[in-house]
C-alpha cells in the first residue's frame, strides 16, 4: 500500500490522500503512484449467458453507483459498436464482458435501472452501450464534472492523477478491441479503467459541492441521461476531411458517390472506411476528375498497392458522378438552419457581429470567473441564435425563455441571461 491509500475493514479500497485540493485542477502532494494491478486482479472475460446471469445478478446486489465504460475498435472496424464492457459496483467487483459474444445486456441494464452510473466523457459511450441494452436512468460524468470544476485536464489519466495521486497506464487506448482473444495487457488496461472510476467520483462531488456547482452538474448529467439518441446526420460525406479544397458541384458530386461507395464496402467488409479509401484520396480524385483508370492510378491514394479491380470500382463511382445532370448535382453549401458562420457577419450583418463580439465578451469574462470553459457556461451555438435573431424586446424574461427555448439548464439560464441582456441592451438590440 501507499501512502495515498488504505483498507478499510472490508478489505476495500480506501483513498485518503487523494482528495481534491482546495484549489481545482491541482495535483495531490507527493508523487503520483503508478496503478499496476486490479485490487481482486485481472477477472475473466464473460463469453457466455450463464455467466452474464451471475454476473447480473451479483451487480444487481452490490451497493452504491456503478462505473461503467466500452471500447470499441474505432480506426479498425465500421462503426462505433462496443467490444468490451468493464464494471465495478461495491459488493460486485469489477466484471469485464464480451459484448459480442453477448450482444443482449438489456437483463443487465435492467438490474441496474435507477442506479447511478459513473462514465468518463459519457456521451462517447452511451450510443455503443444503447445498442446492446444498457441504457441509465441517472449517471455521473466525471469528464464534465473535471470541466465544471475547473480542472485544466480533464482526461481519464490525468484526473485520476490528479484528484486521486495514481497513475493509470494508457498505452493500449487505441488498439484494435476487437481482437480475439483479447491480451491480458489489455484486459489489465480496461479492468484498471474502472477501478477508480467510483472514487473518482466521490472526491469530483466532493469539490463540487465545495465550489457551489453540485446542482449545476446534476442538471447536465440529468440533462445527458434523457437526451434521445442522435438523429443520423445529413449527408455526412461532406464531413470528409479536406472538403474546403472542393468548390465545383460536379467535384463535390464525385466526393459523394466515392463516399457512398468507400462506406457500403467498409460496411460490407466491416472495417474503418478509412482503411478502404483515405479520405485524401477522395478528395484528389474529385479535384482530378480522371477520365480512365489509368489517369486514376497516377493520383495519390492510388498507387501500385491498389488492384486493378479496385481501381475500376472507384473509376466507375468517378464516371457516375461525371454522368449526373445539371440537376442531380449538389449544391456547394450543406443546407443548414439557424445563423451563418461567424466569419460572415461583418458583411451580412454588422449589427449582429457587434452584438456577437459583445455577447462573447461577456460569456468569456463569466466563464473566468467561474473557472470553467465558455462552452460549458452556454453552448456557443446558442449565443450565436440568440445574438444572430435577438427577442423582440431584449430583458430578463424574454432572453431567458429563449435560452431555455435552445436548451439551456436552469442554471445556465440564471446565470448567462443578466449579462446577455446587458451585452445586448448595449449594442442597441
Amino acid at each position: 500500500m501507499t501512502d495515498a491509500q488504505d483498507t478499510a475493514a472490508d478489505g476495500s479500497l480506501r483513498i485518503t490522500g487523494g482528495t481534491p485540493p482546495d484549489d481545482a485542477g491541482s495535483s495531490v502532494t507527493g508523487a503520483p503512484s503508478p496503478l499496476l494491478e486490479p485490487r481482486e486482479g485481472i477477472p475473466p472475460v464473460i463469453t457466455d449467458e450463464a455467466a452474464l446471469a451471475e454476473v447480473t445478478a451479483a451487480f444487481a446486489a452490490g451497493s452504491g453507483p456503478v462505473a461503467v465504460d466500452a471500447e470499441r475498435a474505432s480506426g479498425y472496424r465500421y462503426g462505433q459498436r462496443a467490444y468490451l464492457v468493464q464494471l465495478r459496483r461495491e459488493g460486485a467487483g469489477s466484471a469485464l464482458i464480451d459484448p459480442v459474444a453477448c450482444p443482449d445486456l438489456s437483463g443487465l441494464g435492467e438490474a441496474l435501472s435507477g442506479v447511478e452510473w459513473v462514465l468518463h466523457a459519457a456521451t462517447q459511450d452511451l450510443p455503443c452501450l444503447r445498442e446492446i441494452g444498457m441504457v441509465p436512468t441517472r449517471l455521473f460524468d466525471t469528464e464534465l464534472a473535471g470541466r465544471l470544476a475547473g480542472f485544466p485536464r480533464v482526461g481519464l489519466g490525468a484526473m485520476v492523477e490528479g484528484v486521486l495521486g495514481y497513475v493509470l497506464e494508457k498505452g493500449h487506448s487505441a488498439v484494435d478491441w476487437s481482437t480475439r482473444p483479447l491480451p491480458e495487457p489489455w484486459l489489465r488496461y480496461a479492468a484498471l479503467d474502472v477501478e477508480l472510476l467510483v472514487d473518482l467520483r466521490d472526491a469530483l462531488e466532493k469539490e463540487l459541492d465545495r465550489q457551489g456547482k453540485l446542482d449545476w452538474a446534476h442538471q447536465e448529467f440529468d440533462a445527458i441521461a434523457a437526451a434521445p439518441p442522435a438523429e443520423p446526420r445529413k449527408d455526412p460525406w461532406r464531413r470528409t476531411s479536406g472538403m474546403h479544397k472542393v468548390r465545383r458541384r460536379r467535384q463535390l458530386a464525385v466526393v459523394r458517390e466515392l463516399w457512398e461507395t468507400r462506406d457500403r464496402i467498409a460496411q460490407r467488409r466491416d472495417v474503418s472506411p478509412g482503411k478502404v479509401l483515405s479520405d485524401a484520396a477522395v478528395v484528389e480524385a474529385a479535384l482530378a476528375l480522371p477520365a480512365n483508370v489509368h489517369a486514376l492510378a497516377a493520383l495519390n491514394g492510388f498507387g501500385h498497392r491498389t488492384g486493378r479491380r479496385q481501381l475500376e470500382q472507384w473509376q466507375a463511382a468517378v464516371d457516375r458522378a461525371k454522368a449526373l445532370p445539371e440537376s442531380a448535382l449538389p449544391q456547394p453549401g450543406q443546407q443548414v438552419t439557424g445563423p451563418p458562420p461567424p466569419r460572415a457577419w461583418a458583411d451580412k450583418d454588422p449589427v449582429a457581429a457587434a452584438r456577437l463580439s459583445a455577447a462573447r465578451a461577456a460569456v468569456s469574462a463569466l466563464a473566468e470567473r467561474l473557472t470553467m470553459p465558455q462552452e460549458n457556461v452556454i453552448s456557443p451555438d446558442t449565443v450565436r441564435r440568440i445574438c444572430w435573431e435577438p427577442p423582440q424586446t431584449v430583458d430578463a424574461g424574454s432572453v431567458a425563455t429563449a435560452l431555455a427555448g435552445y436548451g439551456a439548464r436552469p442554471w445556465q439560464v440564471e446565470l448567462v441571461t443578466p449579462v446577455l441582456v446587458d451585452a445586448l441592451t448595449a449594442q442597441g438590440a
